[in-house]
């Protein structure tokens, strides 16, 4: 993302029935956030625009070429009959009809008419299950290409996370399973592509204070020492691999694939780094800490809760692999002040969990491995979604590269 405030967001909806049948669109609203899957947002937005209570389906243009704020257009769901007054513009113009009516094979199903109502339906069978009813209206939280939130309250004073996602993080649900009794939320129920979760109270720890950071680091480093040397275990279970030689090759791939956008030197970089990656990882194996469960997208903000009760959320980018693949994410998103004690507390929790391994120089060693892999990811997010969703994540791709070739300058300055 830029590194400027993002501009304020203005929403259109065009409006399509349950059956698909297009209505028209409504006039531009401001919205509150400039995120561009909070629909939460658009959806107060519209009801206090219009009285109209609709569901957010999908992006259909954007203003701007990546996230976010700016002129945002989306598809979205009305239940049923229009309220008198609602200032419908029809018809569409014939570019907006057609994507909005446009299908495509990357398309979840909680994208396409329909679809948050059957996983809205399945929800309450579970929560029924549990003794629970649902106790008002379910709120749609957000919704892209990695995911359907809502927010649902029951009968007994709390509420229910629901959370689908697309094929290619299907596997969540099956990560939940097997940490259940850990830092990560209780499971009501799971379904291929849906869970539905007992809610975490306490807030997201995007601005945590050191002590707050450390217990983060100490959560994940326990889930990680459970599950050393299990990754057959977990790959059986449908987690995709992130060791050595799979990532090697999915590394060579983006490479070959996008590094022609980046500048001569950080080309040459990557070159580089892909033809050392057979002796880098011998190396790295060398320092004694054996492949594990890997968050994916280890960050403060996937922390929730209160000190002293955290809880490790949205493991739908975990993979098998080296665990010190999460670090260099997480102290990215960490104050610079508190950086050095983060990093030092992480090998110090895995000198303790693996005595006589080497943590800081796997670190080392993984910093540009770790930036490369996250530019895999995103180019696996840009292949598998639909097209006019791919702004999402298509300048990211890039980016990860960037730093990947710099982190690689980094280790090769301090070698001289």
């Amino acid at each position: 993302m830029p590194a400027h405030d993002p501009p304020p967001r203005r929403a259109t909806l065009v409006l399509v029935t349950p059956a698909g049948e297009l209505l028209g669109r409504l006039d531009e609203i401001e919205v509150a956030t400039p995120w561009w899957q909070d629909a939460r947002a658009v959806v107060a937005a519209a009801r206090a625009a219009t009285g109209l209570d609709l569901t957010v389906l999908r992006l259909l243009d954007t203003e701007l070429a990546r996230p976010q704020g700016g002129g945002v257009t989306y598809l979205a769901e009305v239940s049923g009959p229009l309220p008198a007054g609602v200032p419908l513009r029809a018809p569409l113009d014939e570019a907006l009809r057609v994507r909005a009516l446009a299908d495509a094979p990357e398309r979840p199903a909680y994208a396409r008419p329909g679809g948050p109502a059957a996983d809205l339906r399945w929800a309450v069978e579970v929560l029924g299950t549990h003794g629970l009813r649902l106790a008002g209206a379910p709120v749609q939280d957000r919704t892209w290409n990695l995911s359907s939130l809502w927010e649902l309250p029951t009968d007994d004073g709390g509420s229910a996370w629901l959370k689908v996602v697309p094929a290619f993080f299907a596997h969540e649900g099956a990560v939940l399973a097997r940490l259940q009794g850990g830092p990560v939320p209780t499971l009501l129920g799971r379904d291929g592509p849906r869970v539905l979760l007992a809610a975490v109270p306490g807030e997201d720890q995007y601005e945590a204070p050191r002590a707050v950071l450390l217990e983060a680091v100490d959560l994940l480093v326990g889930v990680q020492r459970a599950w050393l040397g299990r990754a057959a275990e977990l790959e059986a279970a449908g987690v995709p691999s992130a060791r050595a030689e799979p990532l090697t090759a999915a590394v060579a791939d983006v490479v070959a694939r996008r590094a022609a956008a980046l500048p001569p030197a950080d080309r040459a970089a990557l070159d580089r780094l892909v033809a050392g990656l057979g002796e880098r990882w011998a190396a790295v194996t060398a320092c004694g800490l054996p492949d594990t469960l890997v968050h994916g997208d280890a960050h403060p903000g996937n922390v929730r809760g209160t000190p002293g009760a955290l809880t490790l959320l949205d493991w739908g980018d975990s993979a098998t692999g080296h665990p010190m693949l999460d670090r260099e994410a997480f102290l990215a998103a960490v104050p610079p002040a508190d950086a050095p004690a983060v990093r030092a507390h992480w090998s110090d929790a895995w000198r303790r969990a693996v005595p006589g391994c080497d943590p800081e120089g796997a670190a080392r060693l993984l910093a540009p491995v770790a930036a490369a892999r996250l530019a895999v990811v995103y180019q696996r997010f840009v292949d598998r979604v639909e097209p006019t969703e791919r702004r999402f994540h298509d300048a990211d791709v890039v980016d990860a590269l960037a730093a990947a070739a710099r982190a690689l300058a980094v280790e090769e300055a301090a070698a001289r």
